[in-house]
């Protein structure tokens, strides 16, 4: 690749990740000022059919253009691009809209069986999502395919801004008019509709501006195999959307069993709703926590790929084994730093600290999901899919069949059981299958040191700082917590030298944190 190219694609790469991490700290954050207006019960009704907007939030940003990208690279002639798009743009319109008239037809039924006919209407308005997911997705594929990724980045943001914003102002009706917390999850669930059509504007505004979409409904001669993209859509599309969204669809399950289980064993329909929403806090949370992870996959997946591409062996076992260590490394931190300082964090963010224990069991799945995606990634940049479906799918067949069954038995400790137990599985299928990438067993000891240098600071800090009953105090409190805990992990890794000075070089602000520490 030219330096130029390589400029472009590193500045596509810079961009992407920087835009994503703004829609997903948005994504996160609008929860907490959500719950505490509406309360855990209101928090509870949109929760329950978040994960419908999730799937196609995932398709249409994530997965689905990752492939898309990646088809129209692989056709260079603008030809063969009108082909392929077109008949990707066909294969997508049919997927949408069937998903579409399943869940909005079939939205009393999903209702039902989510145990609460009154959240037929929210299942309604964010159904309507996956119509916009063939549009979305062949413009975001093509402007990513020819990397230029700013319209990509740009109407993420602005989607996720309108929507939070409408969220926002549905949570203040409530409060101030009185609205019943189903109309008020009606009314939030349909921002994902109005910033995914601003997305839509954002986009063909671009395309216009700089058009790359070609206009692939004008005829042409040339011929591309539909079977075979139509395959190619199923496994590489598929892959990538389903590790995009594995999340989400683990919460989809929980929306049909977590709360019909509660009922079950004795919960009042009031005491379920009020639990699932209090057990739906752990989303953010882990969401927060991944962002990181989705950093690195964002760097080091094209590395990964040239490295393959080129068959160059030597770079591509150092990336990989750099890139684990990475993410052993940040995702480890993240999760035992949260469930550390859940306590002031739980406070601070809903005014209390129920259920602690339960989502210090959710939390972990930000370290299990980290390393899934690792895997996935570097099966992907060696085009391997047809595996990763088969463990994720374990994994999801697995949530589905332990979720109801934990939760009779254990509450809605069993609905965190349930998530960490599938990730895991998910996680050793994709380890065992690709055992020739891993670290090294002294790497993992001076990890765990470092980790319970951490911990031990972390809990004479709790000791000696208990968490506060005024809200500010806590929300300093957790800061200042999580400044000690970064101090006290870099510390730890510097003392044990888990990484090297090459590799501490490597790192983004590497440089900066040893000439600190020193």
């Amino acid at each position: 690749m030219s330096s130029k190219g390589m400029k472009r694609t590193v500045q596509g790469a810079t961009i992407l990740t920087i835009t994503s991490f703004i829609a997903k700290i948005l994504a996160a954050m609008y929860r907490v000022p959500y719950q505490n207006l509406v309360g855990d019960a209101g928090f509870y009704v949109y929760q329950q059919v978040y994960p419908i907007y999730g799937i196609a939030m995932t398709l249409a940003l994530t997965g689905l253009p990752m492939f898309i990208s990646k088809m129209v690279v692989e056709h260079e002639t603008a030809e063969e691009q009108k082909v392929v798009l077109r008949k990707l743009f066909v294969y997508i319109t049919i997927m949408s809209v069937f998903l579409w008239i399943g869940t909005f037809f079939g939205s009393e039924v999903i209702a039902h069986f989510m145990g609460n006919a009154k959240l037929q209407p929210l299942i309604q308005v964010s159904s309507l999502s996956f119509l916009l997911i063939p549009p979305l997705a062949i413009l975001r594929g093509t402007f990513q395919g020819n990397l230029y990724m700013m319209p990509t980045g740009v109407s993420q943001v602005v989607e996720q801004f309108l929507r939070v914003s409408i969220i926002w102002l549905a949570a203040y009706s409530f409060a101030y008019y009185g609205w019943s917390i189903y109309h008020t999850g009606t009314v939030a669930m349909s921002g994902a509709l109005v910033g995914g059509l601003a997305a839509l504007v954002v986009l063909l505004f671009y395309n216009r501006k700089a058009p790359v979409v070609p206009n692939f409904f004008a005829m042409n001669k040339v011929k591309v195999s539909g079977k075979n993209i139509l395959k190619r859509l199923i496994f590489e599309g598929g892959t990538l959307s389903i590790y995009s969204g594995l999340l989400v669809l683990m919460q989809l399950v929980d929306s049909f069993t977590l709360k019909n289980a509660l009922v079950r064993i004795g919960f009042s329909e009031t005491e379920a709703q009020i639990t699932k929403g209090i057990y739906d806090r752990g989303q953010p949370l882990v969401q927060l926590g991944l962002v990181i992870a989705l950093a690195l996959s964002s760097s080091f997946l094209p590395t990964l790929t040239k490295n393959f591409v080129e068959r160059n062996k030597k770079f591509f076992k150092e990336n990989v084994e750099l890139y684990l260590k990475l993410t052993i490394t940040f995702s480890s931190a993240a999760t035992v730093g949260l469930i550390l300082l859940l306590p002031y964090v739980n406070y601070t963010l809903f005014e209390d600290d129920k259920l602690n224990a339960v989502l210090s069991v959710y939390l972990v799945a930000i370290f299990l999901m980290a390393l899934i995606q690792a895997y996935q990634s570097i099966f992907q940049s060696k085009n391997q899919f047809r595996y990763p479906i088969f463990a994720a799918a374990v994994g999801i067949l697995l949530k589905v069949l332990l979720t109801y069954t934990l939760t009779v038995h254990f509450k809605e400790f069993g609905g965190s059981l349930s998530t960490v137990i599938s990730l895991c599985v998910t996680l050793l299928l994709l380890y065992f299958h690709g055992k020739m990438y891993k670290v090294r067993f002294s790497f993992l000891g001076k990890i765990g040191g470092s980790l319970i240098g951490m911990s031990l600071v972390l809990f004479i800090y709790h000791w000696l700082v208990p968490v506060n009953s005024s809200r500010l105090m806590t929300l300093l409190l957790a800061i200042l917590g999580v400044v000690l805990g970064v101090i006290a992990f870099v510390s730890s890794l510097l003392l044990f030298k888990v990484y090297s000075k090459g590799e501490w070089l490597a790192i983004p602000f590497g440089k900066k944190i040893v000439k600190w520490f020193k």
